[in-house]
């Protein structure tokens, strides 16, 4: 099925860019001075932020397609999953994204790297979400 499909690439492309971020993107930004590191998170954050958001709402949206076509539980959990990364950023990061926001990257700094770390961490569980976004549909596309 072609929605399922779909939503099993938009889902891996959503983990693939969670990961980039927690793999290669994070570890190089902590090597950073201080100033530096404030000065690649900001524009990083919210280029990064948009494009995630549009893309786990258009794989939510063929997840629940593909559930609404199939009755398979498996693309209801991958919607789901998918989506969550939402409510988790807004309730549980946001405190931090917008200490960090709001921090003057031409003055220092002194919490701008434990609040990167913190971030770093707390990012982790939107990487979760995304594969197990991924391998329910996988596992959706896999038994139709």
């Amino acid at each position: 099925m072609v929605i399922g499909l779909l939503a099993l690439t938009v889902a891996a492309v959503f983990a693939g860019a969670a990961i980039y971020v927690s793999v290669a993107e994070q570890p190089a930004r902590l090597r950073l001075g201080d100033r530096a590191l404030l000065q690649e998170w900001q524009p990083s954050y919210k280029r990064g932020a948009a494009m995630q958001a549009s893309i786990a709402i258009v794989a939510c949206v063929l997840g629940l397609v593909a559930w609404w076509q199939t009755g398979g539980l498996a693309f209801a959990i991958g919607a789901v999953s998918i989506i969550l990364p939402w409510p988790w950023t807004l309730i549980a990061m946001m405190p931090t994204n917008r200490l960090l926001e709001a921090m003057d990257v031409g003055t220092d700094n002194p919490q701008a790297r434990s609040l990167i770390v913190k971030w770093g961490n707390l990012h982790l569980v939107r990487v979760a979400l995304g594969v197990l976004a991924t391998l329910a549909f996988f596992w959706g596309n896999h038994l139709g």
